[in-house]
Parts: structure tokens; sequence; C-alpha cells
């Protein structure tokens, strides 16, 4: 079973996301939290979900390599948040073509899976290359993943729509 939940910042899809992955769960799942400290506002946003999370969860930081990370892991996995991990890759060095390696890879796996992401795709074009190359590479991998899950999930006001 796999599962996207997508939707903007502080939709709520990340506890919805929570929320599902523990009902599907027999034993603790995996927290995948793919977030590098960047600065101190990243610093509280870490605290609040971890906060969110309490001990209901495995967490496992790994900012790239998350195939091998899900791999390993027997339980089920929630990955917060696939947004972050596109960012994470850019900014070292990797590029689109190795996010759908690596994506390719995990959706090939045959366990638990359930992804957050958040929708960048509705504003306005950015006006630089590196925001145009974040959203670009945000829809075509949401797009990649949605396909490969068996529901996804719209989140807006902190409800979840299955759109599949």
């Amino acid at each position: 079973m796999k599962a996207l939940f997508i939707g903007g910042i502080k939709s709520g899809k990340s506890i919805n996301a929570q929320n599902y992955i523990l009902k599907l769960s027999s034993s603790k799942p995996c927290y995948l939290a793919t977030t590098e400290f960047i600065d101190a506002g990243m610093k509280e946003r870490i605290k609040e979900h971890k906060k969110n999370r309490r001990d209901k969860f495995n967490t496992i930081e790994e900012s790239l390599k998350i195939y091998e990370t899900i791999k390993a892991n027997k339980t089920s996995v929630l990955v917060e948040c696939v947004s972050m991990w596109i960012n994470n890759m850019f900014h070292h060095g990797f590029d689109i073509e190795d996010m759908k390696k690596e994506l390719f890879r995990v959706l090939g796996l045959d366990k638990t899976i359930v992804f957050v992401l958040n929708d960048v795709g509705s504003g306005i074009i950015a006006d630089n290359k590196l925001a145009r190359d974040f959203v670009d590479a945000s829809g075509i991998l949401s797009q990649l993943i949605a396909q490969n899950c068996d529901e996804v999930y719209h989140t807006i006001a902190g409800i979840s729509t299955r759109i599949k």
C-alpha cells in the first residue's frame, strides 16, 4: 500500500498523513524525517512536528538516501516530506533524473509507504531559475508518485479528500 498526501504549506497534510499511517500500521511505524536543519525558523517547524508525533513513531533522519533507509526498515514508513527531500537533493548537486531514479526504487518496494508533499505548483512562475527548477521537479515527481500510489489525498484547511 502506498499513499500520497499533497497540499499547501500548513494545510494539515502532515497530521492527516500521520493519523492515516497509524491506522494502517500494526506496529509502530517509521517517520522518515528528510529536513536538514537550515535556520532557527526550520528548527521551530521541526520541533512542532516532533511534538505532534510524540512517541507514536520511530524517527529516522535521512535527508538524501531515502531508498536505502526505507528498504532497511521493517515497518511501514511515513516520508515527511518529499518537498524537503527535493530541496536537499538540489542543494547537494543532484538533478531531476537522480531524484526520479531514487523514487522509482522506493516505489518498487513491497511495503506500506505514505508520502507527504507540498503542492507548490498553483502559484505564479517564479522569477529565478532555482525556484522554477524546484517547482518543476516537484510537479514532475508528484505525478510520478501519484501514478504509483494506491491512494492520493489532497489536503486543504485540514481536510484530506481522496482523489485517487
